[in-house]
């Protein structure tokens, strides 16, 4: 499969498994075989059917499964989550990049989890959820759940006092504010925000990208940006003001079978301990009560 190519089509597949298209055609209407349909017509994502080629190979008559994932953390940056892995001593490394980047090494089994918060708009009267779409559209045949994390206080960071009286959105027309990188769920939930206040980019003063929490409230307090979106134990460590715009959902997405592992089953019991709870609270704008919630277990 030509790593270019994101979907296969009918005969793409058929030729890579050596049978006839009514074959793949009789795989997809049995959903046996991962696939979309766009316009009529059917399309097979590459990387899923990676996967499912790999849970599907036989050697000497034994299932080989897919491979062991390293114990690195990807996704998202949250400073509990951080903290939690340093103090818990599992073992576990991290790559924090985003949401988004995240869910691309977690799916490539580069991760034996990764951070996010990808809000979506619903029609439900809480006008937002999280995370779940995102997670069924890209793992629809894999054996993954999502595991509620914490959910936080997200809005935006400004300067102390709030000098300039940024009260909404709205108010960052006009002003210096930072984004975040692409992959960020931050930044995913920014153009939406934006979207909702009918701002473009040409109604903004967008300064260089931020790629943490942390980068964030820096350049806040450096004075190089008005307004920042954020999360609240962020803009309390670094002293600034913060104007709350709602409550997110962080959760962590895992391998049903690394839920077991040492690392992430020491990771996991520190959680539940009062040393954890009493963090959460030290940091402020955390509620970690319903952690360990899970809120979708794959196939």
């Amino acid at each position: 499969m030509a790593e270019t190519n994101l979907y296969l089509t009918t005969k793409e597949l058929a030729d890579l498994l050596r049978v006839k298209e009514r074959k793949v055609y009789e795989l997809a209407a049995a959903s046996e075989v991962p696939f979309t349909r766009v316009t009529g017509k059917l399309l097979f994502p590459r990387h899923l059917i990676e996967a499912w080629l790999a849970r599907h190979t036989e050697v000497s008559g034994d299932l080989v499964s897919l491979p062991d994932p390293p114990a690195v953390a990807a996704g998202s940056h949250d400073p509990l989550l951080d903290w939690a892995l340093r103090e818990s001593r599992c073992g576990i490394a991290t790559f924090f990049d985003g949401s988004l980047d995240g869910l691309e090494r977690f799916g490539r089994r580069e991760a034996l989890f990764c951070g996010i918060h990808i809000g979506e708009p619903s029609a439900a009267a809480e006008g937002r959820q999280w995370n779940v779409g995102h997670v069924a559209r890209r793992f629809p045949v894999m054996p993954v759940a999502l595991v509620e994390w914490a959910w936080r206080e997200r809005g935006l960071v400004v300067a102390n006092g709030n000098p300039l009286d940024i009260r909404s959105v709205a108010d960052v027309k006009g002003r210096r504010l930072v984004p975040r990188q692409a992959e960020a769920g931050a930044q995913h939930l920014l153009r939406s925000l934006l979207e909702d206040e009918g701002l473009s980019d040409g109604e903004l003063d967008l300064t260089a990208a931020a790629r943490t929490e942390h980068d964030v409230a820096i350049s806040v307090l450096n004075g190089r940006a008005d307004a920042g979106l954020g999360i609240a134990c962020v803009a309390r460590e670094y002293r600034l003001g913060f104007v709350p715009l709602m409550q997110e959902r962080f959760d962590l997405l895992v391998w049903r079978r690394s839920w077991f592992e040492p690392a992430l089953h020491t990771l996991i019991a520190f959680c539940r301990t009062q040393a954890f709870r009493d963090k959460a609270e030290e940091l402020g704008g955390y509620d970690v009560s319903g952690f360990g919630t899970v809120h979708y277990n794959g196939p």
